[in-house]
């Protein structure tokens, strides 16, 4: 498929550095827009905007991409916190600066050079910093330093969260873009008088929308036995898998709720 078109010029590096990584993100898993839009809830025309850097994209977004590629987000949304803060940072600060014109001469008159320092025709004000310098340097110190306490909090936060005896708080590997999403492969056979696709090994685990793995994979492979399309075997519950789900529970004369419960697993073993 075509490639992305070059980003243009932004003068905020790190917007332009994620609109590149989320393009790049998009390339590699050879979704078209109109599949990432119905993977992520976001229109075609939106990402359009977010991959060519003309607009900052949610940080629900960015989430959804790396959900859907694969790809850890953390790095990602650090880049994200950091071009929100620097857009807002650009908003507050003054639009210009006036020049100073027209200085008056020193009252004590023309300035003499000292016989112990050698005249090197510099004028003094040459070695002084433009005005607004300094403020710009603490302001991007500032931004720099809130990204990384924002990255440090989230990661103690994850650790927390799988283990709640006290350890120490390592950074995981980082995900590269070119990991591939798992791949699936339908086999259906007729085991014991019920279907299966040879995937989660005849489990009927309960899942909902926005689950992943390999129940979702079995599930949409019986669902496409059964004569309706959930998109691609790809192991996510998104829109279209939902939308089937709905249609073979209206069908099979089942509560229409698009969750694969024990009755839905049931039916679509037959």
């Amino acid at each position: 498929m075509p490639r992305s078109t070059t980003l243009p010029a932004e003068p905020d590096p790190s917007a332009r550095q994620l609109a590149a990584r989320l393009r790049r993100l998009k390339d590699h898993s050879e979704l078209t827009m109109r599949q990432l839009a119905a993977k992520t809830g976001y229109s075609a025309k939106s990402w359009e905007r977010y991959l060519g850097g003309t607009s900052l994209p949610p940080r629900e977004a960015v989430e959804s991409l790396a959900r859907i590629t694969g790809t850890d987000p953390v790095p990602l949304l650090a880049l994200h916190e950091i071009a929100v803060d620097t857009r807002a940072g650009r908003r507050a600060r003054p639009t210009g600066q006036q020049r100073e014109q027209g200085q008056p001469e020193s009252p004590t008159g023309p300035q003499v050079a000292s016989p112990a320092t050698p005249n090197t025709g510099i004028s003094p004000r040459a070695t002084e910093p433009a005005p607004g310098h300094f403020p710009h340097l603490a302001l991007t110190a500032g931004v720099a330093a809130l990204a990384v306490a924002l990255l440090a909090a989230l990661l103690l936060v994850l650790r927390l969260g799988d283990d709640t005896t006290p350890a120490a708080v390592t950074v995981p590997p980082r995900t590269t873009a070119s990991s591939p999403p798992p791949s699936y492969t339908c086999r259906i056979t007729r085991i014991d008088g019920r279907w299966s696709a040879g995937i989660n090994k005849g489990r009927n685990t309960e899942i909902v929308y926005g689950a992943t793995g390999a129940d979702v994979a079995e599930a949409q492979c019986l669902l496409r036995r059964a004569g309706i399309s959930p998109g691609g075997i790809d192991g996510m519950f998104g829109p279209l898998t939902l939308r089937a789900v709905k249609t073979f529970q209206q069908r099979a004369g089942l509560v229409v709720d698009g969750m694969l419960g024990p009755r839905s697993w049931k039916a679509l073993r037959g």
